[in-house]
């Protein structure tokens, strides 16, 4: 195991932040992992994946954990439906990409999505009407202190909006190795009336879809919506979505009436964060290499060469603009490290 020194994160982070780490290894084993976690020399890790979700800020002396765990097997089968188990560092687009070439249904609202299917369960990632929830079925996970590997069913994993446990009482605790998902292999069920997915499939001339359609309508959406970190440092939505109760909902509807919005329950409406952020004239806005997207304002980007706390400082500006004019909170979607 050669654990390399004071090496560039900036191709490991979507944002394409430059900072170092001072000690870095990619970890393509359970065992090795394991073997890693009881190195005395390092007794403080981080854990990096697929770097999409994430806001790099300084510089850091931990040994950087990269996990880079591959594979995709079969574990239960029927008539009916598939369970995979899929290693953590499987990128997510290209599983859901592998899942549509065999038929199997599930992924196809969560195309695109940036990052490595270890990840998603700490997000319970979700777009277009559906969450990693909604197909997931357990993961295990390696116990940082014990080195042991627990697996988590559903139930255990605490899932809410772009939340789990892995993000609050487990948060620190544990590495995902490998996620169990299961998926239809007929009678799929399409998700088609979130967003803009039936206009594009209309525009597409499909009139009765398949799961390969459904995908490509998101793919089309994403693509013109999202810029591609590939060329445009970014971390996706960098907000979540804030819910808000029907008093107050009622309160700024009054005020806003072209407001768009999602009702959620009796009481509980979902208000788009991009919306917000438009509103408070901050879609396209640049402060040195730290801008906010021209397309969608969700969308915190790097034009180049912006730090982490540019990145950073533009989001607290944000969230305090969001809540001076509509006393709306916004909370990060992305994991901040300080």
């Amino acid at each position: 195991m050669e654990i390399l020194e004071n090496i560039s994160l900036k191709a490991y982070n979507t944002f394409g932040i430059d900072v170092k780490a001072r000690h870095f290894i990619e970890v393509t084993s359970v065992l090795q992992l394991q073997k890693l976690l009881q190195l005395s020399a390092f007794p403080t890790r981080f854990v990096l994946s697929g770097g999409s979700n994430i806001l790099l800020t300084q510089d850091l002396e931990d040994l950087v954990l990269y996990i880079n765990l591959k594979g995709i097997t079969v574990v239960d089968e029927d008539e009916a439906s598939v369970t995979l188990k899929v290693m953590a560092g499987e990128n997510w687009h290209k599983l859901v990409l592998w899942t549509l070439e065999r038929d199997y249904g599930g992924l196809e609202n969560l195309s695109l999505i940036p990052g490595n299917t270890g990840t998603a369960p700490i997000q319970n990632i979700g777009a277009y009407g559906v969450e990693l929830k909604d197909v997931f079925v357990g993961c295990e996970a390696m116990n940082i202190q014990s080195q042991e590997l627990k697996d988590f069913s559903k139930e255990d994993c605490q899932f809410g909006y772009r939340d789990s446990i892995f993000k609050n009482k487990a948060k620190g605790k544990y590495i995902i190795s490998s996620v169990r998902l299961k998926l239809t292999k007929r009678n799929h069920k399409l998700h088609t009336f979130y967003g803009a997915i039936e206009n594009e499939l209309r525009e597409m001339g499909i009139v009765t879809p398949k799961i390969q359609d459904v995908a490509n309508a998101v793919i089309a959406i994403r693509q013109r919506k999202l810029p591609d970190p590939t060329f445009l440092g970014n971390s996706g939505s960098f907000f979540k979505n804030p819910t808000v109760s029907g008093k107050v909902f009622e309160s700024l509807y009054k005020r806003y009436p072209e407001m768009p919005f999602y009702k959620l329950e009796e009481n509980r409406f979902k208000i788009p964060a991009g919306w917000l952020i438009e509103q408070c004239g901050f879609r396209g806005k640049r402060i040195g290499d730290a801008g906010v997207h021209q397309k969608q304002a969700l969308v915190l980007v790097n034009y180049g060469n912006a730090s982490g706390m540019e990145i950073l400082n533009l989001a607290i500006a944000i969230q305090k603009a969001v809540k001076a004019k509509f006393g709306i909170e916004l909370y990060p979607e992305v994991n901040i490290i300080k």
